[in-house]
């Protein structure tokens, strides 16, 4: 019941008719909450995405396990492997790159729940959100021979840094729902581990009292991640994180680790035996007096043991610690002394772990396990927390995976893992590095689970500009359309061009070249190429930049070459997915990525007697002319970094230095001296038609579940080279693979130098002519 006044509720109907916001104090008085403490921003809402959109899986990456028949027999038992060594049931891990919100909330309410709820659901989620909002985010990418630091994208930027500069009401705001979200996909036993530091944690703390119960608060733990510096002015050092350990409910178990002693401990409490063994004598009488006195081979007393569990102590074999009998010390005289049960420190677990962690170090740039990636943390510190919360079998899951550190440490102890990122570099960093767990771990001669790299793809864009089903079809058409103007006036307005109506196949026109948007959820074609080259031709129209999410495998570069043929410039470029966050567009800080085509030569292995026919790739050109628009941010970054005198510029596609000596002459320096400086990674899908793209699709309505296939192919990653930070070779000719006589589709996959892919696929018939 509301208790109110007559006089308050005159008011209230005062401040409704005058369109006036009600004062703070009927927000308690209208609405029933117990809750006595409360943490209010701008603009909060109890309002969470509910969003379902299809999973699109666009690579498997499984590190092939038997090469002896012995082998194949003990993982055929352990994971279902097909005849290449690959895993064909079970759990597939998940690397997801897109906005955690709606990967949270298609993950919570889509297909792919069940299967979560399948794996006993999900038991842990760590998460160390980019809560420095002055942070820099940039990386260092190498060319050739010389460093240079590459930005993050758009997309990441605004979300990590303008977004959340605004103050802590946004950073708030973007986490709380993310976290409710979070807490509803957790299973019930579930924990959750959230990252911060002194900017964010009094926040984080009251968010995750609201959201998990204040009393679920398992622990806050501090991180005492590295010694204090003198950089300080005006204030103590800052050497801590914070860890907020919440359980879902009680069920949520916490595993008991230990952690070592230390010297000063070892050297005041153990005393060292000439074996190198340390040892110390416990005392045994009872601290409350309670037992019984009785008599123990010579000594009285109120043991805390019952006679028969002191004997039991008495009969164990004798140690080399002097004056004793089996576990027990003797006095000068013979009989037990009453610090008596004799304990040795390399039978002890070590120190039962507290909320205080002081034994990790900060992961310095040089060590062994860091990927040149900001805000990673070390292994060490993953280990722990996947340790205490999780058990072997379990999901765990990151939603801000960075360079994948929890999903290599989960791996490793045999966890199964979902890990999503917002940036394609963070995504494609993890892929590297998760290639290079599952190589060390086969070569251990361990077990290791396949991963999927999935995203939200064509679904996520036909969200943002998809219909409402539940109008009148006519309503329908009516919003399509409106929904199609907008969606070409935002590209253009991303793109910097003006519109233009007059033509058929070109929608605007940008510092003299016109500009066509290729459809939201559909390659482009090489028709719709065709058309644009028809049209070109009748109008006499030269230079055309046709902007796409997706293009056809193999249009380039012979559509190009066409097209040059008959006079026509074509530049090809990838719509990015910032083109949907509106304070990217307003910024003018969306990119548009030129489209790069891969060369490649297939090497035709005949089969013999008892041997099949094999094939092997090599990679022969990675043609794109990167436009001084699309390495700006790259040119810059290489500028600051450049002595004095010297100047990064693109020319013709190309990163060059100009460096001015002493008597005013310009030296020009190619950085990029060589095609493979601009590759990063590439790999090779020898069977690319083995796999298809099924994806799991709920009827809102009846909530079945069906499964369809999109028409695409999974790419299987069988083989790759890529550079490390130790060893920046690169292989440009894959191993001779063997294959079933006849024809077939390989793919090669190439991911360059600023994180984007491309792909190109061949036909081969195995023993004869491609």
């Amino acid at each position: 019941m509301l208790r109110l006044t007559e006089q308050e509720k005159q008011e209230i109907v005062r401040f409704i008719e005058a369109g006036r916001e009600l004062p703070e104090k009927y927000r308690f008085l209208l609405f029933e909450d117990k809750r006595e403490v409360e943490l209010v921003w701008n603009g909060k809402s109890n309002e969470v995405c509910t969003i379902v959109l299809p999973f699109q899986t666009i690579e498997q990456v499984d590190e092939p396990r038997a090469e002896k028949p012995a082998e194949a027999e003990k993982q055929i038992r352990l994971f279902d492997v097909d005849q290449r060594g690959r895993q064909l049931k079970g759990w597939t891990n998940k690397l997801i790159w897109g906005d955690n919100k709606l990967i949270l909330s298609s993950l919570k309410n889509g297909p792919l729940r069940s299967e979560i709820e399948a794996q006993g659901g999900l038991k842990l989620i760590y998460i160390d959100p980019p809560f420095d909002v002055g942070a820099d985010f940039s990386m260092d990418i190498e060319i050739g021979g010389d460093t240079f630091t590459k930005k993050p994208n758009i997309l990441e930027e605004i979300a990590y840094r303008d977004t959340w500069g605004k103050g802590a009401d946004s950073f708030i705001a973007m986490i709380y729902e993310r976290l409710i979200l979070m807490r509803d996909l957790l299973a019930e036993d579930g924990s959750i581990y959230v990252h911060c530091d002194w900017r964010v944690n009094s926040f984080i703390r009251l968010a995750m009292d609201e959201i998990f119960g204040a009393g679920n608060l398992r622990n806050e733990i501090t991180w005492m991640r590295t010694a204090s510096h003198n950089d300080a002015s005006g204030r103590m050092g800052r050497v801590k994180d914070t860890l907020y350990f919440y359980a879902k409910s009680d069920l949520a178990q916490v595993n008991t680790l230990y952690t070592q002693y230390t010297d000063e401990y070892i050297s005041a409490e153990w005393r060292k035996l000439p074996s190198g063994r340390y040892y110390k004598a416990e005392n045994m009488l009872d601290p409350q007096g309670k037992m019984q006195e009785y008599e123990f081979h010579g000594t009285k007393a109120r043991w805390r043991y019952t006679p028969d569990n002191m004997e039991k102590l008495w009969n164990l074999p004798q140690t080399e610690v002097p004056d004793s009998h089996g576990r027990i010390k003797l006095g000068k005289d013979g009989a037990p002394i009453k610090r008596c049960r004799i304990m040795f420190l390399d039978e002890m677990p070590g120190v039962p772990l507290s909320d205080l962690w002081s034994d990790i170090k900060y992961l310095a740039g040089g060590a062994k396990e860091a990927h040149n990636y900001p805000t990673q943390k070390p292994e060490a510190l993953l280990e722990r927390i996947i340790k205490a919360s999780s058990n072997e079998g379990d999901l765990v899951a990151d939603f801000f995976c960075g360079s994948g550190t929890t999903a290599a440490v989960a791996e490793r102890l045999g966890r199964k893992w979902i890990c999503s990122d917002l940036g394609k570099f963070a995504v494609h960093t993890t892929r590297k590095r998760m290639i290079g767990v599952q190589r060390q771990m086969k070569s251990d001669g361990k077990d290791y689970r396949a991963f999927e790299i999935l995203n939200l793809g064509r679904y996520e864009r036909q969200h943002f500009v998809g219909v409402n089903p539940n109008l009148r079809e006519e309503e329908q058409r009516r919003q399509m359309a409106q929904k199609e103007a907008a969606f070409l006036e935002l590209i253009l307005r991303a793109y910097r061009a003006e519109p233009l109506a007059q033509f058929e196949c070109f929608h605007g026109k940008r510092a003299g070249r016109l500009v066509a948007i290729g459809p939201v959820n559909l390659p482009v074609t090489r028709l719709f190429v065709e058309e644009i080259i028809l049209e070109c031709r009748k109008k006499h129209i030269t230079k055309v930049d046709i902007l796409g999410f997706e293009f056809e495998m193999g249009l380039f570069p012979n559509v190009l070459d066409e097209a040059r043929s008959k006079g026509i410039d074509i530049a090809p470029k990838y719509i990015p997915a910032e083109v949907f966050d509106k304070r990217a567009v307003e910024k003018n800080q969306v990119v548009f990525h030129d489209v790069s085509y891969i060369e490649v030569k297939p090497h035709l292995v005949p089969g013999r007697k008892n041997k099949l026919p094999a094939v092997a790739v090599e990679l022969t050109d990675f043609s794109v002319f990167y436009s001084q628009e699309s390495v700006a941010l790259a040119e810059e970054a290489l500028s600051k970094n450049a002595k004095a005198g010297s100047k990064i510029v693109v020319d013709n596609g190309q990163i060059v230095k100009l460096t001015k000596d002493k008597t005013g002459v310009f030296r020009r320096e190619q950085l990029t001296r060589h095609w493979t400086d601009w590759i990063d990674y590439w790999s090779v899908d020898f069977d690319f038609e083995n796999k298809r793209e099924i994806i799991r699709v709920q009827d809102p309505e009846t909530g079945e579940i069906r499964e369809e296939w999109t028409g695409d192919y999974i790419f299987e990653n069988e083989w790759q080279s890529f550079r490390t930070k130790k060893d920046r070779s690169l292989e440009l000719k894959s191993v001779a693979h063997e294959v079933p006589p006849g024809r077939r589709k390989i793919a090669v996959k190439v991911v360059d130098i600023f994180g984007n892919d491309t792909m190109t696929i061949l036909s081969v018939t195995a023993g004869g002519e491609r």
